[in-house]
C-alpha cells in the first residue's frame, strides 16, 4: 500500500510554463500510489492546455476515483474568484486539490478554508514589465474515507495558505475537522509550513522526513503526512526526478 503526496505545479515545471500531458502521465504513474493526495491542480484553465487534471492523475493510476475541488475560479494569477459548492463540477477556469485512490470510496468529505481578508504583495512579471498584486487563496481539505487493505482509513489532502498565521490557524482546524471523521486519519499536502512549527502545532506524528522545496535544490520541507493513529510501520521511498512541478513528491509505503 503507498500513500503520496504531491504539489504539482498545475503540471509544469518553473523554468518550462508548457503542460505536458504526456509526461504529466508518466510522472503519476511512476509514483505507482494507492493513494495520491493533490494540490495546485487545473481543470479548464488555458495555461495546462484545458486538461483536467485529475481526470489525468486518475487515468494514470488505472482508472482510480477522485474528488477535485474547486477552490477559485478564474485566472489564479491574475483575476478570479472564490469557488463555492456550485462550483464543483465546473469545467474551466477551475484551480483548487484533489485526492485520487485505487480503494474503494466508503464517502467523501470537504473542508473549504478561507483566506486572509488583509493580505496583499506586490509580484513582479518580468516578461510584461509589469506589477501584479497577489491576494490570499481560499484553500480547501478533501478527504476520503476508503477500504484499504488494512481496513477502513480516512486520508485527506491539504494546501495551506503561503501566509504565515493563517496557515497555522489553518492546520488546526484542519486537524480538528478531520478528527471527527473516521479513524485512522492522514492529513498530506502542502502545508506551507516547516517541520519545527508543525511539531508545536499539530498533535501528530510526522510520518516522512526530508526537504521538499525547491525540487531543483531542496532546502525545506513544506509537504507532509500527519498522522495521531496507530498504523502499521511505513518506509519512505525516494522518487527519481519526475521532470514536473517546483515540488518534490512525497511517498510513503506501508511495510508489509
Amino acid at each position: 500500500m503507498r500513500l503520496a503526496t504531491w504539489n504539482i505545479l498545475h503540471g509544469r515545471t518553473p523554468a518550462d510554463p508548457t503542460v505536458d500531458a504526456a509526461t504529466l502521465s508518466r510522472a503519476i504513474a511512476a509514483l505507482d500510489a494507492d493513494v495520491l493526495a493533490l494540490q495546485e491542480v487545473d481543470r479548464g484553465q488555458p495555461r495546462s492546455g484545458m486538461l483536467d487534471l485529475t481526470a489525468l492523475a486518475a487515468e494514470a493510476m488505472g482508472g482510480a476515483a477522485s474528488l477535485f475541488v474547486p477552490t477559485l475560479i478564474g485566472d489564479p494569477a491574475r483575476e478570479w474568484r472564490t469557488a463555492t459548492e456550485a462550483d464543483m463540477d465546473a469545467a474551466t477556469d477551475a484551480y483548487g486539490t484533489a485526492l485520487v485512490t485505487r480503494y474503494p470510496v466508503l464517502r467523501w468529505h470537504v473542508l473549504r478554508l478561507p483566506p486572509s481578508a488583509r493580505f496583499r504583495a506586490p509580484m513582479l512579471v518580468p516578461a510584461e514589465r509589469s506589477v501584479v498584486w497577489i491576494r490570499d487563496e481560499p484553500r480547501a481539505v478533501v478527504a476520503a474515507t476508503i477500504r484499504t487493505p488494512h481496513g477502513t482509513w480516512t486520508v485527506a489532502s491539504a494546501h495551506l495558505s503561503f501566509v504565515q498565521g493563517v496557515n497555522v490557524r489553518q492546520l488546526r482546524r484542519a486537524l480538528r475537522w478531520l478528527e471527527a471523521l473516521p479513524a485512522p486519519q492522514l492529513l498530506l499536502g502542502d502545508l506551507n509550513l516547516p517541520p519545527a512549527i508543525v511539531r508545536r502545532v499539530a498533535r501528530a506524528r510526522m510520518l516522512a522526513r526530508g526537504a521538499t522545496f525547491p525540487a531543483s535544490r531542496p532546502m525545506v520541507q513544506i509537504d507532509h503526512v500527519l498522522s495521531d493513529e496507530p498504523l502499521p510501520p511505513f518506509r519512505q521511498l525516494r522518487m527519481p526526478p519526475l521532470g514536473v512541478s517546483d515540488h518534490l513528491p512525497v511517498v510513503l509505503e506501508v511495510d508489509r
